[in-house]
């Protein structure tokens, strides 16, 4: 990146951006890369030691960084982020941190589990755009990135809450869109596939399923910033053609056979009913 890319970056979405999610993986992989471009931090997770890593790595590029160590889908963590930021102007909001954190049939699950994944994925990120979003038109610049995935776009058994809430992302983020382009405020949903993160191999995905094609963070996080200014949704390139994507009009047919190539991802979830009679993945 040049002197000169720099300094529009940091006119546009600076001093600093707010990076939730911001520990490991693709959240990381942002804050490397604003920092990098001479934006200051605040990144928030819930594990501290990989906060500070990653916190650290971002000092030694040469801009300051403020740690936020609290879990997103908490009562009260948007009050705390808006108090430790008080102070700061914040041009960019990015929520890195929309996990399925409850992957359970719905009928068998937990209702306030189902919650708690409702609030990291939707109560809490709408509470910080309304907060820092209204800066960011007042002042006429900034910039908002939703982190959304593809699970949003056909229905998957143990993650009909997740994929919900990943559809609703999508949407908001269109609409939010609209709202903000005339204020010169960047609204993005940067929609991901399969990513070789540690939360994804944390949970033993099979990233070795023939054909499946897996990102890399950084390369996720790069196109992400570099997509931001054109809104409203990009789907990462390497999943463009995805089939869920791309899904039939019989959709029962495209979600069995989502469910069948998901059974392959996840090592043996078990077969939703009627899914032998299933056709192959497209």
């Amino acid at each position: 990146m040049s002197s000169g890319d720099r300094s529009e970056w940091v006119r546009q979405y600076g001093p600093w951006a707010v990076v939730a999610g911001g520990s490991e993986g693709v959240g990381a992989e942002f804050a490397f890369q604003l920092a990098g471009a001479g934006i200051n931090l605040v990144l928030i997770a819930r594990k501290p030691a990989a906060l500070r890593h990653t916190a650290d790595r971002c000092r030694e590029l040469g801009v300051r960084v403020r740690e936020l160590t609290l879990d997103l889908a908490a009562a009260g963590g948007v009050a705390q982020i808006v108090e430790a930021t008080s102070d700061i102007e914040v041009g960019l909001l990015i929520y890195n941190a929309g996990a399925n954190t409850h992957s359970a049939e719905f009928l068998d699950g937990d209702l306030a589990a189902f919650s708690r994944v409702i609030d990291l994925n939707v109560t809490t990120p709408l509470g910080l755009i309304h907060h820092f979003g209204a800066a960011m038109r007042e002042r006429r610049r900034g910039g908002v990135l939703l982190v959304g995935s593809l699970t949003g776009y056909l229905g998957s058994a143990r993650q009909s809450v997740y994929g919900g809430v990943k559809a609703f992302t999508r949407i908001y983020a269109e609409g939010l869109w609209l709202e903000l382009r005339d204020h010169n405020v960047h609204v993005l949903e940067l929609v991901l596939g399969v990513t070789r993160t540690p939360a994804m191999q944390r949970v033993g995905l099979n990233f070795e399923v023939p054909g499946l094609r897996v990102s890399d963070p950084a390369d996720v996080a790069r196109e992400g910033l570099d997509r931001l200014p054109h809104g409203p949704v990009h789907i990462i390139s390497a999943h463009a053609d995805s089939p869920a994507l791309h899904a039939p009009a019989d959709r029962a047919a495209a979600v069995l056979a989502s469910h069948r190539q998901m059974q392959k991802l996840l090592r043996g979830t078990p077969a939703a009913p009627g899914e032998s009679d299933a056709p192959p993945p497209r």
